[in-house]
């Protein structure tokens, strides 16, 4: 096997599906502050533009419509939202032993008031805040979980610091 150098790719976006497009943009645009770019609309499946060809190519043919928003964070990462008015309203198990995605994470270096609003805007404190390295750096992180039943993580501080050696050391 050759090893090929090459650039680090960005992060573009990530599509999360929720039960209540209204609901989830409000809480993501109201608790997290990211940026509405586009209303929640609605998508029906068509062959006639590029948008419903290219939804049939995802989605396949067992839909005839869904809602869609995007958003964005102040750092331009792309948070697309999903509606299906016949997809399970509930969130799968939380499962991080198994293959797929496990969660994403998004850094406040104010932790304790953003899991206060999620809290109060319906959401869950999975765990106590935690300290990465109590001695050395002032790095703190904790799960969460929306109003939807989707986890994530959150962080102080980005996640080139908090792995790096010795950023922060005394």
């Amino acid at each position: 096997m050759t090893t090929n150098k090459d650039y680090p790719k960005s992060f573009s976006h990530i599509g999360l599906t929720v039960p209540n497009i209204n609901e989830a943009v409000k809480f993501y645009s109201e608790v997290m502050g990211w940026y509405v770019i586009m209303e929640p609309s609605k998508i029906k499946k068509e062959k006639e533009t590029a948008i419903g060809q290219m939804c049939i190519d995802v989605f396949g043919d067992e839909w005839t419509e869904f809602e869609i928003a995007h958003l964005a964070t102040s750092d331009g990462i792309g948070v697309e939202l999903f509606s299906f008015p016949h997809g399970v309203k509930e969130a799968p198990e939380f499962n991080p032993f198994n293959t797929g995605l496990f969660h994403f994470c998004i850094q406040d270096p104010n932790i304790e008031d953003l899991i206060e609003k999620i809290i109060a805007y319906g959401g869950k404190q999975l765990m106590p805040i935690r300290e990465y390295y109590p001695e050395d750096k002032p790095f703190k992180m904790c799960y969460v979980e929306d109003p939807f039943g989707i986890v994530f993580e959150i962080y102080t501080h980005s996640y080139e610091l908090t792995y790096s050696s010795g950023a922060y050391a005394k």
